[in-house]
């Protein structure tokens, strides 16, 4: 026998779940039926992916450093950090934002990927952000121990200087407070750049330079992502 609060719990959850599938309208256009459909079938929690959606919808209208600061925040506490040899059974795997938040796990390139398509999809323009491949010092400042990182830049403007996303820590920190970081690379949609600088080259082309990259986006089309 179902009790009332019961009854009433069940409902609330039901309502949430709908809301989650209609009530979003994104700045670039994705699927979100299609998106917790994905979700679904590989077994991820449906709360989960309430969640991401409530928190885009309360940030959508907030300032630009609002939402990155939401997002970075959300995937930070969302995604516990695990190697993909654990996850997936693979050294290295790039997982799609769907598949991250199923799992509820993720290295340092899939907090990157979770955070880049969620925050196109919040109006953050793809020209402004880029992933970047590091070594990161670890150990403190007179460390020389380095390990391979990937953080996601955010370029305020064509010539300044990126505000860094991490998975290590929880503030936004411009790149020249971040020492412990070394760019190698980065990229985004667009292809890939000859370093970190806002006015770096784009190098010929395109994605088709980093395979890993162009397979994430070709399966994050087809979860339901633009």
């Amino acid at each position: 026998m179902i009790t009332y609060p019961r009854l009433l719990q069940n409902l609330v959850k039901l309502a949430l779940l709908v809301l989650a599938t209609i009530t979003f309208v994104p700045g670039n256009a994705f699927d979100l039926n299609r998106l917790q459909s994905t979700l679904r079938g590989l077994g991820g929690n449906q709360q989960s992916f309430v969640d991401w959606n409530n928190m885009m919808q309360r940030s959508m209208g907030s300032s630009v450093d609002t939402r990155l600061q939401k997002v970075n925040e959300f995937f930070n506490h969302k995604i516990s950090y695990a190697e993909d040899q654990e996850i997936w059974g693979q050294s290295d795997y790039w997982a799609t934002p769907m598949e991250s938040l199923s799992k509820g796990k993720g290295d340092c390139e899939d907090y990157v990927i979770a955070k880049y398509f969620t925050l196109r999809s919040m109006n953050i323009p793809d020209n402004q952000m880029r992933l970047i491949y590091v070594k990161a010092r670890i150990g403190g400042p007179s460390s020389s121990l380095q390990q391979a990182h990937m953080v996601l830049a955010y370029y305020p403007s064509a010539d300044a200087e990126p505000l860094i996303l991490d998975s290590l820590i929880s503030d936004i920190r411009p790149a020249s407070r971040r020492p412990d970081l070394f760019p190698i690379f980065s990229f985004n949609s667009q292809g890939i750049f000859a370093g970190a600088a806002a006015n770096a080259a784009l190098g010929p082309g395109g994605t088709s330079r980093l395979s890993r990259w162009q397979d994430l986006l070709e399966r994050a089309r087809r979860e339901g992502f633009d």
